[in-house]
C-alpha cells in the first residue's frame, strides 16, 4: 500500500511573526522555516503505518519555492522514501492545492492521502476536503486515531460533540489532528541517509492545470495587544467591576 502525504513549508511555530510594511503578509525574511507541525503529525501517522506493515511506500510532497526540499529532507529523515517537489514561486489557494495534488495522486495512484487538518499560515482547514471532492475518495477529517485492517480504514476523528468513528473503503483522504501521534525527532544517522533518497522536482507549468485566482488578500494586520489588567482589593470590587464597567454579569 502506498501513502501518499502532502506536507508545506511555514516559519517554524516557536518564532515570533511580523507583517511586513505593506501589511500584505507576514514577513518571512531571515526567519526559520519548517514542516506545517499538522503535516509533520501526517508523516508521522505514515511512517508508523510502513513501520507496522500496513504500508509499502511513504511518499511527501510539497509545492512551493525550491528551498521547500528542506522541509521534504525532513520529512524523509522521520522515515518517508522519497520526496516530490512542484516547484512555484505563486501563493496557491486551498482549491488550487488541491487540484495539484489530485494531479500529483493521479500518477502516483496511493491506497491512502494522509495530510495535515491545516496549515498554521493561513488555518484555511480545506484542502484535505477539496482534495476528497476532486478525487471522488471517502474522507475523514480531523483525525485522532487511524487503523488499517482487512483493507478498510476505521477512522476516530474529532468532533464537537466528542468523537466519532468511520469505516471507509481505500483509497481515502485523511487529515491528522493535533491527537493523532507525537512526531518523532529525526535521528542524525536519518538525516544523513535522507540526503540520498530520491527527490524528484518538476515546475507547476509541467502539470499543465487551469489554475486562477480564487481569493485575493486585502490586508494583514498583526492582533491589538492585550492591555494591562487592574487590581481589585475585594470581591465586592470585583463584582461591581464586572458588572457596571465590563458589563459581563447582571
Amino acid at each position: 500500500m502506498k501513502v501518499l502525504v502532502p506536507v508545506k513549508r511555514v516559519v517554524d511555530a516557536n518564532v515570533k511573526v511580523r507583517v511586513n510594511a505593506e501589511q500584505s503578509a507576514v514577513d518571512t525574511a531571515n526567519l526559520k522555516m519548517a514542516i506545517n507541525p499538522f503535516c509533520e503529525i501526517a508523516v508521522e501517522e505514515a511512517v508508523r503505518l510502513k513501520e507496522a506493515g500496513k504500508a509499502s511506500e511513504v511518499v511527501v510532497v510539497s509545492i512551493g519555492v525550491k528551498n521547500a526540499q528542506e522541509q521534504l529532507r525532513t520529512a524523509m529523515a522521520l522515515g518517508a522514501d522519497r520526496g516530490i517537489l512542484v516547484e512555484t514561486d505563486q501563493e496557491l489557494s486551498p482549491l488550487s492545492v488541491a487540484k495539484v495534488l489530485k494531479a500529483i495522486n493521479d500518477k502516483e495512484q496511493a491506497d491512502l492521502v494522509i495530510l495535515g487538518k491545516q496549515s498554521i499560515d493561513g488555518d484555511n482547514n480545506q484542502t484535505g476536503q477539496m482534495l476528497a471532492a476532486l478525487s471522488g475518495m471517502p474522507q475523514a477529517t480531523f483525525a485522532s486515531v487511524v487503523e488499517l485492517e482487512d483493507g478498510a480504514l476505521t477512522v476516530t476523528r474529532e468532533v464537537d460533540a466528542g468523537s466519532q468513528t468511520i469505516k471507509m473503503n481505500l483509497p481515502a483522504v485523511v487529515t491528522a489532528d493535533l491527537r493523532l501521534n507525537e512526531p518523532r525527532y529525526a535521528s542524525l544517522p536519518n538525516i544523513m541517509k535522507a540526503k540520498r533518497k530520491p527527490l524528484e522536482t518538476m515546475a507547476l507549468a509541467d502539470l499543465e492545470l487551469p489554475l486562477k485566482e480564487h481569493q485575493k488578500v486585502l490586508a494583514v494586520k498583526a492582533p491589538s495587544e492585550r492591555q494591562a489588567g487592574i487590581m481589585v482589593e475585594t470581591v465586592a470590587e470585583l463584582v461591581d467591576k464586572l458588572r457596571n464597567e465590563a458589563k459581563v454579569i447582571s
